[in-house]
């Protein structure tokens, strides 16, 4: 295990590199209001995060990321565009029974990040991915792109019902969920009369009026027509696609779906800016179902950068695009926002093993 002095002064480095590069340092909260977090994730974030009671401020959670508290602060009257830059600790709890020696201990660990708020869109995602890129150079990490505004656009396109595709939408990063909610689509229902009888005695928080009004949804689910092989087979496609970069456009196209050609169009877009600034795309790896293992605010160009000699170690470095995240924690004001982060401590190790 590297000492943690080696890996606050890798952090406090690359940190100088983020301000370096034109981003204004920033330290957010430790505590974090548990409320937003909750409203953004759903009750699934209490089995990552580590929540408390605050007698004063109510409940609260160890911060468990640095993108939400950056952006609150940016949406509350940050100037346009900005940088920003960051360095401390994050919470996050272990897998249940993951107690492997050589895993790095996730459960609190430093990440120092750069987060970018600019409406050129193209040219800020191709400037985080350059400048982390370049700061990682030295290691013989394996950088892998994706993009979530491609699957975002396949559910879009899929003949279902408004309510299936948000179900879809919202478990895209939970890909066994999705996968049965895809199975569940494709099959045949039956139309049921679910109503409770009159002279049932009534239990539970839920109002009569909440639970017919479940009911009713739920018979209306059931009646929905199945989703098509042909429908569930064009959405596997795309998720098949990995390959080098500079192919990825080409085979995106050839799958023939028209509905993908805007988010085709802003990936080659943004291929050819880093091109532009000396990346070439051949270099790097493309896989479409890339951002369903990133965070889940990501909703355009996702990015990691792994350790091939590593397997056990999760992403050195990770990152990409949130434009949703700004409009929620924004109350309906937007500025579209890209940023990622690196964990010192692999860094460290990396350079101890040179």
């Amino acid at each position: 295990m590297t000492p943690k002095s080696a890996r606050a002064r890798t952090g406090q480095r690359l940190l100088a590199a983020f301000r370096e590069a034109g981003a204004v340092e920033v330290a957010p909260d430790v505590l974090l209001p548990a409320e937003t977090l909750l409203e953004l994730y759903g009750e699934d974030i209490r089995a990552r995060a580590y929540v408390t009671d605050d007698p004063i401020r109510g409940e609260v959670m160890l911060r468990p990321d640095f993108t939400v508290p950056v952006v609150q602060m940016h949406m509350a009257g940050g100037a346009e565009p900005a940088r920003y830059c960051y360095l401390g600790e994050v919470f996050r709890k272990q897998d249940h029974g993951d107690t492997r020696p050589e895993k790095p201990r996730d459960n609190e660990y430093l990440q120092v990040g750069y987060e970018a708020f600019s409406r050129d869109t193209a040219r800020a995602d191709a400037e985080v991915f350059a400048l982390f890129h370049r700061l990682l150079a030295p290691f013989g990490l394996t950088a892998t792109l994706g993009d979530m505004a491609l699957i975002d656009a396949a559910i879009a396109a899929l003949p279902l019902s408004e309510p299936r595709r948000a179900a879809l939408a919202h478990h895209i990063w939970r890909p066994g969920r999705f996968d049965r909610l895809l199975v569940r689509f494709s099959l045949p229902g039956t139309t049921r009369n679910l109503a409770p009888a009159g002279k049932t005695p009534w239990t539970g928080l839920r109002t009569q009026a909440e639970m017919a009004a479940r009911i009713a949804r739920m018979d209306d689910d059931a009646g929905q027509p199945p989703l098509s092989p042909a429908a569930v087979d064009r959405l596997h496609a795309l998720l098949a696609v990995a390959c080098p970069a500079d192919r990825a456009v080409a085979e995106l196209q050839a799958l023939g779906q028209p509905a993908l050609a805007p988010a085709i169009d802003r990936l080659a877009e943004r291929l050819a800016h880093l091109a532009r600034a000396g990346i070439a795309p051949g270099s790097l790896r493309f896989d479409a179902s890339h951002g369903r293992g990133t965070m889940e605010y990501y909703d355009g160009m996702t990015f990691t950068f792994i350790a091939p000699a590593r397997p056990d170690w999760p992403p050195v470095a990770s990152g990409g695009r949130y434009d949703r995240l700004t409009a929620e924690l924004g109350r309906g004001a937007a500025i579209p926002a890209v940023g990622g982060i690196i964990r010192p401590g692999l860094v460290a190790e990396m350079e101890g093993a040179c």
